[in-house]
């Protein structure tokens, strides 16, 4: 696989040693099974995938290439390249200014960019009406996107079978920025409707067998579909796509949960199915596959807690936190600061939506045990600093020393 030229501030030692022991020797990536290190009293275990993936890191590379080439310019993103704090901080304080939150709202008002300004496309893609309109002040959006390549699969895909006739469901976020980007994709070829989880794709397979009025479709999807969808029509073919990042286990229920709606309606034989529900496959990325997998190894292993390190706002980094949140006591951090005290602790709530401190999340014990893994956009640099973290905070500094002995750590 390529590598790319990720700035050295976002790289770990120990954390590469340690990756590139368990690819030596699991080159196909068929080994889930944790590393765990022994620090004095500490015990870490940590995933067997973690951190930046391909598309973060191709985007991280053309990020700061266009900063490079462009001394003098002025330099936009669209919204966030990737969901790490860290990362968009760095490129802030180059200079680099968001167009738009995360949200799609403006940020920059539009009457500010011209031609010699420069737009970096973020690496969850963007829509065909952006580009357009980026477009009509002449800044070409190719010349510096950053959009991951499994994004683009997707799209691809729901462009294929869409010109094969059928209706794409988007499993996604409707608010997250990859799935309006697919969505914006997927209706120029066909007609299309996001559902979130399996409660909306129960309520779509009410309208798909003609039990709810066909009416009531456009208050119960309002925003969810494209223009001109028609429910009495659209829903008799179908083909089930994702956002990258969703949980593997929830999009392949949604798929499979649509495609037995499919059979028993048209009473379907394996042989024809394919007349009313497209072989999509799976549209998650590698990353996702493989660091939710590592995940779901990892929790094999009894333990204290569990720490999972990410921004806030990353789609992937919060289905690695409903994993572990499932088996032992989890916390959600952005960095290794949130680690106010061997007592206290900074973390993300995903069901209250907001960052609390909790007293005691350390047990009251001579030996800890504690799982670590970390988002797709989030740096290795992060996970070291958080061991180094842990490691004082339990009374184990000295013990750094012989854990990096260990892995042949280069400085």
């Amino acid at each position: 696989m390529k590598s790319f030229n990720v700035p050295v501030q976002y790289r770990s030692p120990l954390v590469t040693a340690i990756k590139q022991e368990r690819k030596a020797i699991d080159r196909l990536k068929k080994d889930f099974s944790p590393t765990v290190l022994s620090i004095g009293s500490l015990e870490i275990v940590l995933a067997r995938h973690f951190g930046f993936c391909y598309g973060v890191e191709n985007a991280i590379e053309i990020a700061f290439r266009a900063v490079a080439e462009n001394e003098g310019k002025r330099i936009f993103l669209l919204s966030e390249m990737i969901h790490n704090p860290g990362v968009n901080a760095d490129l802030q304080s180059l200079g680099v200014k968001f167009i738009m939150d995360t949200s799609g709202k403006l940020l920059i008002d539009w009457d500010e960019l011209n031609e010699n300004d420069i737009v970096i496309v973020p690496a969850f893609g963007t829509t065909l009406e952006m580009e357009a309109k980026l477009r009509a002040k002449n800044i070409e959006p190719s010349h510096y996107e950053t959009t991951c390549p499994f994004v683009e699969k997707v799209w691809n895909r729901a462009e294929k079978i869409g010109k094969d006739g059928y209706t794409i469901v988007v499993h996604g976020k409707p608010k997250h920025e990859e799935t309006r980007a697919t969505f914006s994709h997927s209706r120029a070829h066909t007609p299309t409707v996001v559902v979130k989880d399996m409660s909306q794709t129960e309520l779509l397979a009410q309208y798909i067998i003609g039990v709810l009025p066909a009416e009531n479709f456009y208050t119960d999807f309002q925003g969810l579909y494209s223009e001109g969808f028609d429910v009495t029509k659209d829903l008799k073919r179908i083909g089930v796509v994702n956002q990258t990042t969703m949980l593997a286990s929830e999009t392949q229920g949604i798929s499979d949960y649509l495609k037995n709606v499919m059979i028993a309606a048209y009473q379907l034989t394996p042989e024809n199915l394919f007349t009313r529900f497209a072989d999509t496959r799976d549209t998650l990325c590698y990353a996702t596959n493989d660091n939710q997998s590592a995940v779901q190894a990892m929790l094999q292993e009894a333990a204290d807690l569990a720490i999972v390190i990410g921004g806030y706002n990353s789609s992937n980094t919060s289905h690695l936190v409903e994993l572990c949140e499932e088996k032992l006591p989890t916390y959600f951090i952005k960095n290794e600061d949130c680690l106010l005290s061997a007592q206290e602790i900074s973390h993300f709530n995903l069901h209250q939506h907001q960052e609390l401190t909790t007293s005691g999340y350390l047990p009251n014990k001579n030996h800890y045990k504690i799982l670590i893994t970390s988002g797709a956009s989030c740096p290795d640099a992060l996970v070291e600093r958080l061991i180094v973290r842990l490691a004082i905070l339990t009374g184990n500094e000295s013990h750094l020393v012989k854990l990096e002995d260990e892995w042949n750590v280069q400085s």
